[in-house]
């Protein structure tokens, strides 16, 4: 366990494995760097797990911006300080992942991007999202996640499928929600890519997740990428039950891919 130190955050990291190649590892939005803890063990090499500004352990300075560009640095600070050659990135992640490499176009030798969220647009979904921050602010971790758990769905959730709730509780587990929430409403109000031709430049074969039926990260978007990115294989699941089944699967197609074999 580490912290990696930029001009407005302490990234706090924690690191899976030994040797080449070594892979930097970024989650989603509200999430945290336990969100493929589970898997980056059996990754080759060496995985590089972080918490972005604003969520999780890191302590994020108050004068700190929350634009996708601020969290493209958070990655890039990770990755020099480990010699990370290799991303992958979830979500706000493939967004931070877009971001850096339509500026520094061979920032990386491979990336992945998994359920990627937006484009160069508006996100569709702000209002949501502003009012999940708002209703965040000002609280306590203990307050916050009894706030997060009495909202109907997820009390369906804990009944209907416990282990899927108790996935997602341990990554609500933030020390500063008050920077959660400014994460949030910063992101919700950016978009990562400042122009989707940018992306016809970037070399990088890119491994590309999506999935049908998926509001958030719609399964259009990653086609989108996939057809953009000069150098990019796609894979489409067909639900969130296909994804939980699929997972050994991915996890030796993205474990392939990273050594270079596919």
């Amino acid at each position: 366990m580490a912290e990696v130190h930029t001009d407005d955050a302490k990234l706090y990291c924690e690191v899976d494995g030994a040797g080449a190649p070594v892979t930097v590892v970024a989650h989603g939005l509200t999430n945290n760097r336990n969100e493929l803890a589970a898997f980056t063990p059996t990754l080759p090499g060496t995985t590089v797990r972080f918490d972005f500004r604003g969520h999780g352990k890191t302590v994020t300075a108050p004068e700190a911006r929350f634009r996708f560009e601020d969290f493209a640095r958070d990655v890039d600070a990770v990755a020099e300080a480990y010699g990370a050659r290799a991303a992958m990135g979830t979500s706000l992640g493939a967004g931070a992942l877009g971001n850096l490499v339509c500026r520094v176009p061979d920032r990386f030798e491979r990336m992945v991007w998994l359920l990627p969220a937006g484009l160069d647009v508006p996100f569709p979904l702000r209002a949501r999202y502003h009012e999940l921050a708002g209703g965040l602010e000002g609280k306590s971790p203990a307050e916050a996640l009894e706030a997060i758990m009495s909202d109907p769905a997820k009390l369906a959730q804990r009944i209907e499928t416990p282990w899927r709730w108790e996935i997602e509780r341990v990554l609500w587990e933030h020390d500063d929600f008050d920077a959660l929430a400014r994460a949030i409403h910063g992101v919700i109000d950016d978009w990562p890519i400042p122009d989707r031709e940018l992306l016809r430049a970037v070399q990088i074969p890119t491994l590309i997740v999506g999935m049908d039926g998926d509001e958030i990260h719609p399964v259009e978007l990653a086609r989108l990428l996939a057809d953009l990115l000069p150098d990019a294989d796609l894979v489409i699941l067909a639900d969130q039950d296909d994804l939980f089944r699929r997972i050994p699967e991915l996890v030796t197609r993205v474990s392939s891919f990273l050594l270079g074999d596919g």
